[in-house]
């Protein structure tokens, strides 16, 4: 008990103590259940409500400023060690090295200048804005607490008067206890009636305070980091010109996959050989007609209603609509027909005859597309088309499946036949003049570096 004494806090002190936090908690709980009646201040409410929400707010604001200062700071950091490598590849003997000296010296107070008065125009402001919440936030919780005893106060009063036995010095004690505690509630409620109001709108000229400084801070960093950019701008233009021989070759990006597409290319064009041998028949020894190129001869097969002369048939092809098999059958028939009567003249006179041949003509067809038919393509571009890109640069191919490339060269791109096969940094494509005057795929299309090319749609 002595040593309680000796710091200022009595055993008394400590009871009085234990004592109202169970009164209070008491009270609480009757008011929970009903069966105590609780004082309410509505406008009272709605300003501990604002003062929650301006808090809130308010530490978010300062949380968001603080990551971007530290942001700040990290870029100083980033442009302060790209000035110093331009600092150490800039040779002695290069004209300009004392500029690009100074503008790194610049560059690197204009960054601690701008970090500075931002820290003092605005995080300042910003902890001093804070620092008045947990002083009324504490307040705001005595407050309460005062208003439950309050309340406790005045139904122990009420308890007192309304008992079939009244003591009168009870009564009397109650009573100043309840004139006490109102009065300790009603001085701490009004200096908080007044000044929560007014701290929930002086937040519009913070914010806009706050703000404005940050804006205006930025708008003078920038022009003057624009000014050093235009003088280090100016600088290298400078060396540039001394220097314009020895310009940066635009390289391509090495490709690391097996040219797959270059074997497939060389096995397509061998492939591809006796097909075009076999579009040149030599002529057969009777003398019988020879079919076009963009003929096709098909023994058409009919019913037997339909033909006349025995033999002779027409398939239906799949790919065809069913009416033009129709009008192929119907027109295959007629040709069938008159192809037995013939027939049948020849085996009177006693001649020879080849069987009878039914040719259909076909409209002739691109990369498997039917001219003048429906292609869920466009008619344009190439199949699979994706977009269009435009050589920057020359580019000399390096491999038979490479696309030799002019600047100002406009490429159509289009996918991998196999994704698998594409290196990074590598496209597909047919230059846009050789795909308007072949409209072929095979013998045009090519791999080129993508960043040779400037996407144009």
């Amino acid at each position: 008990m002595a040593e309680l004494g000796s710091k200022g806090v009595t055993a008394g002190k400590i009871a009085s103590n234990v004592q109202k936090k169970l009164t209070r908690a008491q009270e609480k709980v009757l008011q929970k259940l009903g069966k105590a009646d609780e004082t309410k201040d509505e406008q009272f409410e709605q300003c501990v409500q604002n003062f929650n929400k301006q808090l809130s707010e308010g530490t978010r604001l300062q949380k968001d400023l603080r990551t971007y200062l530290a942001s700040v700071k990290a870029m100083h950091e980033a442009s302060k060690k790209l000035t110093e490598c331009l600092q150490e590849v800039y040779e002695p003997d290069w004209p300009g090295r004392d500029d690009t000296n100074k503008i790194a010296e610049n560059n690197d107070l204009l960054w601690t200048d701008f970090h500075q008065k931002l820290v003092d125009q605005a995080l300042l402001t910003m902890d001093t804005y804070l620092g008045q919440f947990p002083d009324i936030k504490s307040r705001i919780a005595k407050r309460g607490r005062k208003l439950v005893d309050y309340d406790s106060a005045r139904h122990h009063f009420e308890a007192l008067q309304t008992a079939k036995k009244k003591d009168e010095t009870k009564i009397a004690k109650a009573e100043e206890e309840l004139v006490k505690a109102q009065k300790v509630f009603e001085e701490m409620n009004v200096d908080l009636q007044e000044e929560l109001p007014s701290l929930w709108n002086s937040r519009v000229g913070f914010y806009v305070n706050t703000f404005q400084s940050i804006a205006g801070l930025e708008e003078n960093f920038h022009k003057e980091m624009s000014k050093l950019n235009q003088n280090l701008h100016d600088v290298l233009l400078g060396l540039d010109k001394q220097y314009s021989g020895n310009a940066f070759p635009v390289k391509a990006q090495p490709r690391k996959k097996t040219k797959l597409f270059a074997r497939l290319r060389k096995k397509m064009s061998s492939d591809s050989t006796p097909a075009k041998a076999n579009k040149s028949p030599s002529p057969p020894p009777d003398g019988s007609p020879i079919t076009s190129p963009e003929t096709k001869t098909v023994n058409h097969e009919l019913e037997p209603s339909t033909l006349e002369a025995p033999g002779a048939s027409i398939p239906k092809s799949p790919s065809q609509p069913a009416e033009a098999a129709r009008a192929g059958a119907e027109a295959a028939g007629s040709e069938a027909a008159a192809g037995a009567e013939a027939s049948k003249t020849e085996a009177d006179s006693g001649s020879s005859s080849l069987p009878a041949v039914v040719v259909e003509t076909f409209p002739a067809a691109v990369n498997g597309t039917v001219e003048g038919g429906a292609s869920s393509e466009r008619a344009d571009m190439p199949p699979g088309f994706l977009f269009k890109v435009q050589a920057m640069h020359d580019y000399t191919a390096t491999d038979t499946d490479e696309l030799q490339l002019k600047a100002g060269d406009v490429v159509l791109v289009i996918p991998f036949e196999n994704p698998e096969e594409q290196d990074e940094g590598w496209l597909m494509g047919v230059k846009e003049s050789d795909w308007i005057q072949h409209k072929e795929l095979d013998q045009c299309r090519g791999v080129f570096p993508e960043n040779f090319t400037e996407r144009v749609q």
